[in-house]
């Protein structure tokens, strides 16, 4: 199976501005994570309901932390963390829920596994300019998330299309991207470019 392509928002995701956009990165991305912290539950909600009127994948779609959010919009997946409803319950409250879980460290990965997490997301990797100062945690340390994971584990932060192979190749069973779509000035030829060194479409 081919490695899986995450997009995650930016946290100023406009969703009226950037439907067009995401309409044409679709076809080349496996999900879409939608992480907007200062977002209401109604604003999540109506921004769900633009992206799927427009005719955006709900299967692609997966909403950070608000569960209620996306149970309203019919969302399959959610990505949960430190401040997160426990996934335990999540998941005995909503059985068929896909309930990822981000993780930073071999521990956090453990007991996110433990409590029940589908997959898990980890970083960050590489230098990032959401964590500016922050020491990168880099392949090794994925490949020591992976070695002891039950579950997929999508590496995230700073990964370039040049970073690609080498952390799938630390054995991540995908990446997800924030600045490398959002901060470029062609987010389609951007997310091309990582399909294509992912291995081209699924």
């Amino acid at each position: 199976m081919k490695p899986e392509f995450h997009v995650v928002s930016n946290g100023k995701l406009m969703f009226a501005e950037a439907g067009e956009m995401l309409k044409k990165i679709e076809p080349y991305i496996d999900y879409f994570h939608i992480r907007e912290k200062e977002k209401s539950a109604k604003e999540l909600f109506d921004g769900l309901e633009f992206l799927l009127e427009q005719g955006f994948p709900a299967e692609k779609l997966v909403i950070n932390d608000r569960c209620d959010a996306a149970l309203a919009a019919g969302i399959q997946r959610v990505q949960l963390g430190g401040g997160s409803l426990p996934i335990s319950r999540v998941k005995q409250v909503m059985p068929s829920l896909h309930a990822g879980c981000s993780v930073h460290s071999p521990e956090e990965a453990a007991a996110a596994i433990n409590d029940g997490a589908d997959s898990l997301l980890y970083g960050h990797i590489f230098q990032s300019n959401s964590k500016k100062g922050l020491e990168p945690r880099g392949v090794l340390g994925l490949a020591e998330i992976v070695l002891h994971s039950a579950v997929p584990v999508i590496a995230i932060g700073g990964i370039t299309p040049l970073h690609v192979k080498e952390v799938i190749k630390a054995g991540a069973s995908g990446i997800a991207v924030i600045s490398g779509i959002w901060n470029s000035e062609t987010p389609v030829k951007a997310a091309t470019e990582y399909r294509k060194m992912l291995g081209g479409m699924r």
